[in-house]
């Protein structure tokens, strides 16, 4: 008689396959996972166009948390100069803002070109605004545009935040949540970066001296040779090696209780035959946004639940991958390359007459994601709202409208120049901070009262999680199967006391 338990996993990304590969490490207990791609890594995995690779919304491995370096180290292991394909190379860091068509250092540098692309008049502003803020600072703080405000003062805010959070999100800061700067930001602030600026100037940064610093200042970081979806493809080789399962394009459009406390399965769509069938199951582990997940739970969910989980914000993503013979030559760029390719890992546009928010340079990544290494390979990312006027544009619009912005930004001569290019959309890429996710510690505790039920992940958690943080949740929820309670707190605690941070 065969008693091993199953769990169910929804998602073969970061979160999922995480979970599925501790499963096997830790515990009899066999993986089963339904993935709604063709192939695995959720937002981590990485396109492959005409040979040139491309990474959604680029991923920097680099964690507070020492146990997921060394897991990201186990499955791939650093480089050593053994030109092996199967590593992680070590890369530098380097993000700037692109403001007024110049270049300013992010974090903000109080240096000479920082007071010449800003002007003298602008920057005594910024000053006198932030001392305003230290002195009198914004309480409660109802909202995000206080969060910024405290930390930066006004004018800074103006200058740098505004614009490109706007762009981000959709809408005014001061409709969205301090929670969200909570998360993200922490406790990065004028006088964190001028005290990393001085211990720069006094000690060499490497991976193993990073741990103390804010995420938005490390100067190192790993990054798998050839994109992240290398490192996750790596995972799901372990987990179906040892004997578990990963259903590609299945679509999760149902779920079966067994009384309202316990699941029992779930129904999956293949997506390549339109057949439905029923799956079994012990545990259950969710990344599938919470909104998808709410409607396919049908009548279990209370009415109030139901009205939540269906307002529940995002924000959809497109990238554009464009292939250039060579930008504009720019007096601030600092390219040491005939093709004037900026040194960048991304740049943040926060100028308000483009659309564009960022801009990746995948060649400094790592220079392996680029076929002919003497080629730019650019990613532009817009962030918009499904089937709004920019996510609904045909292809070829959407692509002459991202090379045209190029053009307008004064970063490309022509649309000659450009040799490849292709169109990416992403729905759900961010869950947001507004609207209905007030009311969302009710979807949590409906959720949380079924017992054999976790959400892990970004969109599981309707949580703007980083990489590592998803792989965290995924960690406690098997260690709590394992341990066979039903408590979650750990969980949802992923991401909020600790000193973490990714984003500008």
């Amino acid at each position: 008689m065969n008693n091993t338990k199953i769990a169910v996993i929804i998602g073969a990304g970061p979160a999922g396959l995480t979970a599925g590969l501790e499963l096997q490490r830790q515990s009899n207990i066999t993986p089963v996972i339904f993935e709604e791609f063709s192939q695995v890594g959720g937002l981590s995995r990485t396109i492959n166009h005409n040979g040139n690779r491309l990474d959604i919304g680029g991923h920097r491995f680099f964690s507070k948390s020492a146990w997921v370096m060394q897991w990201w180290q186990d499955i791939l292991p650093p480089d050593t100069g053994e030109l092996t394909d199967n590593c992680l190379l070590t890369r530098s860091r380097l993000s700037r803002i692109y403001f007024l068509r110049k270049f300013f250092d992010y974090p903000i540098k109080l240096n000479i070109q920082t007071v010449f692309n800003l002007g003298f008049i602008r920057l005594i502003k910024v000053g006198a605004s932030y001392i305003f803020s230290s002195l009198f600072p914004r309480y409660p703080e109802k909202n995000l545009e206080d969060f910024f405000i405290n930390r930066f003062g006004k004018a800074l805010y103006l200058t740098f935040f505004k614009d490109y959070t706007e762009k981000v999100w959709g809408i005014s800061c001061a409709s969205i949540s301090p929670a969200w700067g909570a998360q993200r930001i922490k406790g990065l602030s004028i006088s964190k970066a001028i005290i990393h600026a001085v211990k720069k100037r006094l000690t060499r940064q490497s991976l193993d001296n990073q741990q103390q610093t804010q995420t938005s200042l490390i100067e190192q970081f790993l990054y798998p040779k050839y994109g992240p979806g290398q490192l996750w493809g790596k995972v799901a080789e372990q987990i179906t090696q040892g004997g578990g399962t990963i259903a590609l394009e299945h679509q999760v459009t149902g779920f079966l209780f067994g009384d309202e406390k316990k699941l029992v399965g779930i129904k999956v769509l293949d997506l390549t035959t339109l057949m439905e069938k029923v799956i079994y199951g012990d545990y259950f582990i969710s990344t599938m946004p919470v909104k998808n997940l709410i409607q396919a739970m049908g009548n279990a969910p209370p009415d109030n639940v139901k009205r939540i989980a269906h307002e529940l914000p995002y924000r959809d993503f497109i990238t554009v991958g464009l292939l250039a013979k060579k930008l504009k030559k720019n007096v601030q760029s600092q390219s040491v390359h005939d093709n004037n390719m900026p040194p960048d890992n991304w740049i943040y546009i926060q100028e308000s007459d483009v659309k564009i928010g960022r801009l990746q340079i995948f060649n400094n990544w790592s220079p392996y994601l680029v076929k002919h290494p003497e080629h730019i390979w650019l990613g532009l990312e817009y962030f918009c709202q499904e089937n709004d006027t920019l996510w609904s544009l045909a292809d070829d619009d959407l692509l002459a409208f991202a090379i045209n912005e190029l053009i307008t930004l004064d970063l490309l001569d022509c649309k000659e120049d450009i040799l490849d290019k292709i169109a990416l959309r992403v729905p759900k890429a961010y869950p947001a901070y507004f609207g209905s996710y007030q009311e969302f510690n009710c979807i949590r505790e409906f959720t949380d009262s079924i017992d054999n039920l976790f959400l892990i992940g970004r969109n599981g958690m309707h949580k703007y999680n980083n990489q590592d943080h998803s792989m965290l949740t995924a960690r406690f929820a098997v260690e709590s199967i394992i341990a066979g309670h039903h408590e979650k707190h750990k969980l949802w605690d992923v991401n909020v006391d600790d000193n973490y941070h990714e984003e500008k």
